[in-house]
């Protein structure tokens, strides 16, 4: 499935990062908890669809580094390692398609190095809180998780993490999926997700709905049906992108390619024919 796995140091930052293909450069940023081992599932159609596909372990997540200052995982920061990872494999720029956090990064991607962004996907995400009082409450929440993280471990995490109401619909994934997912839970490192939602969780974010319309990549913001308050944002989120197609999938809830992974590979497909 994947051709070769890397470990490269970005920044000082080492990170694990999986290659494949050798077409046009697709830059896949996971979610919280994740891994660049996520995006598996649809690695073989992307490849025959001339995808070369590029899938990093963010910072802080499954074997990339964990470092324990809050601050290195800022949204800056990790945007610049991700302009480094470019950089590392000689490429000039990319589409990049983040799910959920990753998606927040892909964001802050374009809007600090925008000539490395040939088009956006955003799935299931946020530009962030615009109300000061919004996102000092979740700055909050997010302080809370991350203690109980390091209070009661990974297996608490897991446990807690699948049964949040934004994930009920993945229920309905083939065992594969499901196991896949909780694997990756598993093999988190309880300091370095409490580090990242301090770091770059939605409160800490910087919001960037004032710079949206700076952005004239073709961009694809995806949500699903069933994730109502995700349409919501991605419906407001693509009414500020200038050159972006927002497109709901039936039946489908936060995970969109993973519930319905045929359905967000025919976007990126529209994405890429325009």
């Amino acid at each position: 499935m994947w051709d070769s796995q890397r470990l490269l140091t970005l920044r000082g930052a080492r990170y694990r990062v999986r290659l494949a293909g050798q077409g046009a450069p697709l830059l896949l940023l996971h979610g919280f908890a994740g891994s660049g081992s996520l995006w598996s599932p649809l690695v073989p159609a992307l490849v025959a669809r001339g995808w070369q596909v590029i899938a990093p372990d963010l910072l802080g997540h499954g074997e990339s580094d964990a470092p324990a200052d809050p601050a290195r995982y800022a949204a800056s920061e990790q945007a610049a390692d991700l302009a480094a990872l470019l950089a590392a494999l000689g490429l000039a720029a990319c589409t990049v398609a983040g799910y959920s956090m990753g998606g927040r990064l892909a964001l802050h991607v374009a809007v600090r190095f925008p000539t490395r962004v040939t088009a956006l996907v955003l799935e299931s995400t946020s530009p962030g809180l615009a109300d000061p009082a919004e996102r000092a409450a979740r700055q909050q929440a997010d302080e809370e998780l991350a203690s109980r993280i390091e209070q009661h471990g990974i297996h608490w995490f897991a446990t807690y993490w699948e049964q949040l109401p934004l994930f009920a619909s993945r229920r309905a994934l083939p065992a594969e999926r499901t196991t896949l997912l909780r694997a990756q839970w598993l093999a988190q490192r309880p300091h370095a997700l409490a580090a990242s939602l301090r770091g770059f969780g939605t409160g800490a974010m910087p919001p960037l709905w004032d710079q949206l319309r700076e952005l004239d990549q073709p961009t694809l913001v995806i949500v699903g049906a069933l994730d109502t308050k995700y349409v919501a944002i991605g419906r407001a989120l693509a009414e500020r992108l200038p050159r972006s197609r927002f497109v709901v999938v039936p039946e489908a809830g936060h995970t969109v390619h993973l519930e319905r992974p045929d359905d967000w590979l025919a976007a990126l497909d529209r994405l890429r024919s325009n």
